[in-house]
């Protein structure tokens, strides 16, 4: 299964301060019904605490439905406002979906945590060296060509779990 990094990255919202994927999102990534998906992450809620899941508010969940430009609830759709997961959430999910596809998936999506993790740590450091002196200008640009050099790296991974040699027993 092939993923692209930019499909997921495009897939993860700001919500309460907290970046979260959706519940139908991660369903769809994960090959299979929303409801499934929920259904799982109930029976195992033990596993999910607050700051790794939580249901959206109306207010919330419309103002989401208009930033996407989702049709209106009044012609089918959902009956329930969706479940976000932040990225420990969406690590625990590895644990309740236990397919190949879910492996594969999570591993995915903390590749774009870790990228969006690393693209905020270098916007931090640029805005404090900005107020200084021009001495941390060469700094600076060596830091966004190892970022740069790894995000290239990071976009020519693909998914194939199939070609990879097995370790251990069957």
């Amino acid at each position: 299964m092939q993923i692209e990094l930019n499909e997921i990255q495009n897939m993860i919202y700001m919500i309460r301060g907290q970046k979260v994927m959706l519940d139908s999102d991660l369903a769809k990534l994960y090959a299979v019904e929303t409801k499934s998906l929920n259904r799982q992450v109930r029976r195992n809620l033990n596993r999910f605490p607050e700051d790794f899941m939580f249901q959206l508010t109306s207010d919330e969940y419309e103002n989401l439905r208009c930033q996407n430009g989702t049709s209106s609830l009044d012609y089918g759709g959902r009956r329930y406002q969706p479940l976000v997961f932040t990225e420990n959430g969406v690590a625990m999910l590895s644990s309740v979906l236990r397919s190949d596809t879910a492996i594969s998936i999570n591993i995915a999506i903390m590749r774009v945590f870790t990228k969006l993790r690393s693209f905020h740590a270098l916007e931090s450091r640029v805005e404090k060296s900005e107020g200084k002196v021009s001495v941390f200008e060469s700094e600076v640009t060596q830091i966004f060509k190892v970022v740069l050099q790894r995000l290239d790296n990071l976009e020519e991974v693909v998914i194939n779990e199939k070609n990879r040699k097995q370790i251990g027993l069957k």
